[in-house]
């Protein structure tokens, strides 16, 4: 202890400069968004290839399961062929040819190398980033449902907001109607999403299916989110229903990015003022 005593006493000068140092770039990085935006890239490209080691390693101790998960994604990726097999034969034999052949939305494979799912406002790491084209607002999902969207990119790893964030804000539909509603989480379970702001006249039961609604330029229509476990017991103008994901949102690791390619004509049409 007398030791310790002598040392602060010792050097106390630039034990005290250092902190004048700390402090003033503290204040710096706060008021600046330059300098600011720098420390975040800096900091994620370090962090991000620690994360991907750590990552790597915790992969090949769960390779059983990966494998699993692969497998009943392409089960669901033949059936998913079979379907649009029979809607071409339709539309051939119908004699319809149009814009239907022209990809709106192209995917790209990513892996998840942090994956935060217990606190209020979680956030996922991915291991693509703007120098693989993926760009703020991309949405990201997996062969069992929607996962979140990018809010942050940097050229090589990105940060995507996850569906289990109060912030989230994501359009949702009835998979058996076309009534639709907002998807929310209340920080609670991770298994246990909200659907808000429902109409009064949509219908609805225990186990019906939530898939994404379409009407953003984030997420394609019909995605899978989860199947309603619990409804209000009586039907309100602000009714509140608990979505189970069909994700276990602390068990997922490859995801799709997704790079929806007429969000720029889109918005330019409804940005349009009138005069």
């Amino acid at each position: 202890m007398q030791q310790l005593i002598y040392f602060f006493q010792k050097y106390k000068v630039f034990l005290f400069f250092l902190l004048l140092e700390f402090i003033a770039i503290a204040l710096t990085i706060n008021n600046y968004n330059f300098h600011k935006s720098k420390i975040v890239g800096s900091a994620n490209f370090v962090t991000g290839g620690m994360l991907k080691t750590y990552s790597d390693f915790s992969d090949y101790l769960h390779l059983k399961s990966q494998n699993k998960d692969l497998v009943q994604e392409n089960v669901y990726l033949k059936n998913l062929v079979e379907k649009i097999r029979f809607s071409n034969d339709s539309i051939i034999e119908n004699t319809v040819v149009d814009s239907l052949y022209r990809q709106k939305f192209k995917y790209l494979k990513a892996k998840i190398i942090n994956n935060n799912y217990s606190n209020q406002f979680n956030f996922i790491t991915i291991d693509k980033g703007e120098g693989n084209g993926v760009a703020k607002e991309m949405g990201v999902v997996n062969g069992k449902g929607i996962i979140g969207i990018v809010d942050y990119a940097t050229n090589k790893y990105a940060r995507v907001q996850s569906i289990l964030n109060k912030n989230s804000k994501i359009n949702a539909r009835f998979k058996n109607s076309s009534h639709f509603g907002t998807l929310t989480w209340d920080g609670k379970d991770y298994n246990i999403v909200q659907l808000t702001d429902i109409p009064r006249q949509a219908v609805y039961k225990k186990g019906d299916t939530i898939i994404t609604g379409g009407k953003s330029t984030i997420f394609p229509e019909g995605i899978n989110i989860g199947t309603i476990v619990k409804v209000p017991a009586q039907n309100t103008a602000s009714n509140t229903l608990d979505i189970k994901l069909f994700n276990d949102m602390s068990n997922i690791n490859y995801v799709y990015v997704i790079n929806n390619l007429e969000k720029e004509e889109i918005k330019s049409v409804e940005n349009i003022t009138n005069e």
